[in-house]
């Protein structure tokens, strides 16, 4: 099963916001009747950019991939073996969910305000069941084992 968090829609408001600029720039200079040419430009450079905000905000770029086997972040994968533990801390850019890999300087940041809102406790949760499954951990209910249930 593979379960993909993407970014926050409204980081990318700005590019749509830059394309209908220049647009608005192509009109007014189209109303004070400089050559078609110029005119023709901006428009092209205008509609281009506002579909690229409008591709961005339907379909943000992704953060993570969870997969059975491992995790890509930002196009890394590593392997949820290496991982070894999950959790936040505190970075010049605000919170971050971090997942520190078996590797000292190796460490997997994803920043929680990237992320779109309510999705990082999920995200959370997530990749602590993931991680818990490939290491072979289980939640203990409270019950006492079986007198047939022998420790390995």
């Amino acid at each position: 099963m593979r379960t993909t968090y993407r970014m926050r829609a409204g980081r990318f408001l700005g590019v749509l916001a830059a394309g209908l600029i220049i647009l608005g720039v192509a009109a007014i200079l189209w109303a004070l009747g400089l050559p078609a040419v110029a005119v023709s430009v901006f428009v092209t450079l205008g509609g281009l950019i506002t579909l690229a905000g409008l591709w961005i905000l339907i379909w943000p770029p992704k953060i993570a991939k969870l997969r059975d086997t491992g995790i890509e972040v930002r196009g890394v994968r590593t392997p949820w073996t290496d991982v070894t533990e999950v959790g936040r801390v505190e970075t010049t850019h605000g919170e971050a969910i971090v997942l520190r890999t078996k590797q000292p300087d190796h460490s997997i940041l994803l920043p929680i305000a990237w992320l779109a809102p309510g999705r990082s406790a999920s995200l959370e949760t997530a990749l602590r069941d993931r991680l818990n499954a490939a290491h072979g951990y289980t939640i203990w209910d409270g019950t006492a084992p079986d007198g047939n249930d022998r420790a390995e």
